[in-house]
């Protein structure tokens, strides 16, 4: 082993530089995500396992959780109509934005993302009832559909037409859902549409150009061009779209608190009716926990089962 004389300096080697340099940078690292890892550990995992808890119990939120019964809860989360009434409209409503509201999304970026006169207008007018907060959405179509024609604007305008009376929309069990998803639909859509107009400035325009020139029309263009580069940006919008339909509620309980009838209730409608108003928080916890692990699964399924490829990798 090498001894250094007196009054001469040994310099460390590069390997223990690199060693060194290692140390700092995952310290730095550490450190820059200790305050969101005690956030995300505080205010989700520990409120998730707390939920787990309670689950097990008939416990109405006064004094400490004591009844334990066990599965109960879950076996009738299972078993009770109403639950499974809102399962089934969520699904109608992940049904009805995948088949209705985003291709209208795709539809709209595509038409105001490229050439269209007066792109930026309209892609301002299209975003902004995004801008809204979904309590101002839903007073303001609760206005809407108002059935008085005095105050309802929908009305007011169905009376015009000869023969034709005001029509509770709200109230009648076969069209409430429709609107909430058409109001859902209009808040949204331009949020995913931004989403796909973004996807297409991603898209080299000499791709299009070079498709143009072999002699692609209009419709070989989009279906075989910028469809297939705009996956990764659909696939994010399907996953967005299907989790946020989920778990909808504000929405759907300023509107309708899930009536009339049960015709508009939804899960996250279903979970606050027994845990905050009902004050059942351990059957609420419950629901809650069946609602956690439903957009659990279906997260994991969709990403094993979507496939990661990148067309625009190697442009």
């Amino acid at each position: 082993m090498y001894e250094a004389s007196p009054g001469e300096t040994i310099l460390p080697s590069r390997q223990e530089v690199r060693s060194s340099r290692g140390l700092q940078d995952k310290l730095i690292i550490f450190l820059f995500l200790l305050p969101s890892t005690v956030i995300f550990l505080v205010f989700v995992v520990y409120p998730i396992f707390h939920s787990v808890y309670y689950s097990f119990f008939n416990w109405k939120g006064l004094g400490p959780a004591v009844d334990f019964i066990a599965l109960d809860n879950y076996k009738r989360i299972l078993t009770d109509r109403v639950f499974l009434i809102a399962v089934k409209n969520n699904l109608i409503i992940v049904f009805l934005s995948l088949l209705l509201q985003l291709p209208l999304s795709l539809g709209l970026a595509i038409l105001v993302g490229r050439n269209l006169p007066g792109r930026a207008f309209f892609r301002s007018i299209f975003f902004m009832p995004y801008v809204f907060s979904e309590v101002i959405t839903a007073i303001m179509w609760l206005g809407l559909f108002n059935p008085d024609p005095d105050r309802g604007f929908i009305n007011a305008l169905l009376i015009l037409i000869p023969g034709v009376e005001p029509f509770p929309w709200l109230a009648d069990t076969r069209t409430v859902l429709l609107c909430v998803f058409v109001v859902l639909s209009w808040k949204y859509f331009g949020f995913h549409m931004l989403l796909y107009i973004t996807g297409l400035q991603n898209i080299p325009l000499d791709v299009e150009e070079a498709a143009r020139i072999d002699g692609a029309n209009r419709y070989q263009l989009l279906f075989n061009i910028t469809i297939p580069l705009l996956s990764s940006t659909i696939r994010t919008s399907v996953y967005m779209s299907v989790l946020g339909s989920l778990q909808q509620f504000i929405l759907v309980w300023i509107m309708t608190h899930g009536g009339p009838v049960n015709a508009s209730e939804v899960m996250s409608t279903y979970m606050y009716r027994f845990g905050f108003v009902r004050f059942y928080l351990g059957y609420g916890s419950a629901v809650a926990i069946v609602m956690f692990l439903i957009c659990l699964a279906f997260s994991l399924v969709y990403q094993r089962l979507t496939p990661q490829q990148d067309y625009l990798g190697g442009i």
